[in-house]
């Protein structure tokens, strides 16, 4: 399937410092495009994938599971290890979730974790229903463009299909296991009205990370997709300064690698 205009895979060769940009359940690369560019014109190198299974129909993410999805953000990890320096980690949402993944597997060749409203867990009564009612129904209504700024849009699937969200389940349940061995700096950013992940998620995420330089910022202005929501530039901002204050040399590189 083709994937659809404005979903596809974005990578900047920039500088020494890399960023992994890990997008969303049944989102895409659009989410996070503008948060990649603007790390890409200060120089960064930066790798935003599309995830297996997304950025085309619902029909195909029916086919694929977590290990799909982290398998991809572990595979860019490592090519940007062999091109950078130093490496950060980011997420919005489910993206969360795998860039704190990556964090908790790959220790020291993760440099700080940066993570926009992530899931750490499907509630609901829905959510002990999953193992059963995938098999009877094949969807449930979309989760996409949850925005307080009006015309912005978030390119994702109309439907969820019930096979992914139970892998999803499962995927949150071996994440929240693993948090514990998270030990980098971390930077998270979450909305108080999110109509996706409850603020919950941040709170149990922060309870449970070993990290000891944590920084948390409420988007009092944005909802779920708060990378392109009124925050949005806000997000840009302070990632960029989380990133240049543990990686000096991206204040020198400048703009010049940019573009």
């Amino acid at each position: 399937m083709p994937v659809l205009p404005g979903a596809e895979p974005y990578r900047h060769e920039g500088g020494e410092i890399g960023v992994l940009l890990c997008h969303g359940f049944t989102g895409s690369p659009q989410s996070l495009r503008p948060w990649a560019e603007h790390l890409a014109e200060r120089g960064l190198t930066v790798s935003l994938p599309l995830l297996p299974g997304h950025g085309t129909r619902w029909e195909d993410m029916q086919l694929t599971g977590w290990q799909d999805w982290y398998g991809e953000v572990d595979r860019e990890l490592r090519a940007l290890r062999r091109s950078c320096a130093q490496v950060f980690v980011a997420g919005l949402s489910m993206g969360g979730a795998l860039a704190l993944r990556l964090a908790a597997k790959h220790g020291d060749a993760v440099s700080g974790v940066i993570v926009v409203n992530p899931a750490n867990k499907v509630h609901g009564l829905s959510a002990y229903a999953l193992p059963v009612a995938r098999h009877l129904v094949r969807t449930t209504k979309g989760i996409a463009s949850d925005i307080a700024k009006p015309d912005s849009v978030e390119l994702g699937y109309d439907r969820v299909p019930l096979h992914a969200a139970h892998s999803l389940r499962n995927f949150f349940r071996v994440v929240d296991g693993e948090l514990p061995q998270v030990t980098q700096p971390l930077l998270l950013l979450h909305s108080p009205q999110d109509h996706v992940v409850p603020p919950a998620d941040s709170a149990r995420i922060l309870s449970r990370v070993s990290s000891t330089d944590v920084r948390e910022i409420l988007l009092e202005q944005s909802y779920h997709v708060a990378t392109l929501d009124h925050d949005a530039d806000r997000i840009f901002e302070e990632s960029h300064a989380f990133i240049g204050r543990l990686a000096p040399s991206v204040g020198k590189e400048g703009t010049a690698a940019g573009g």
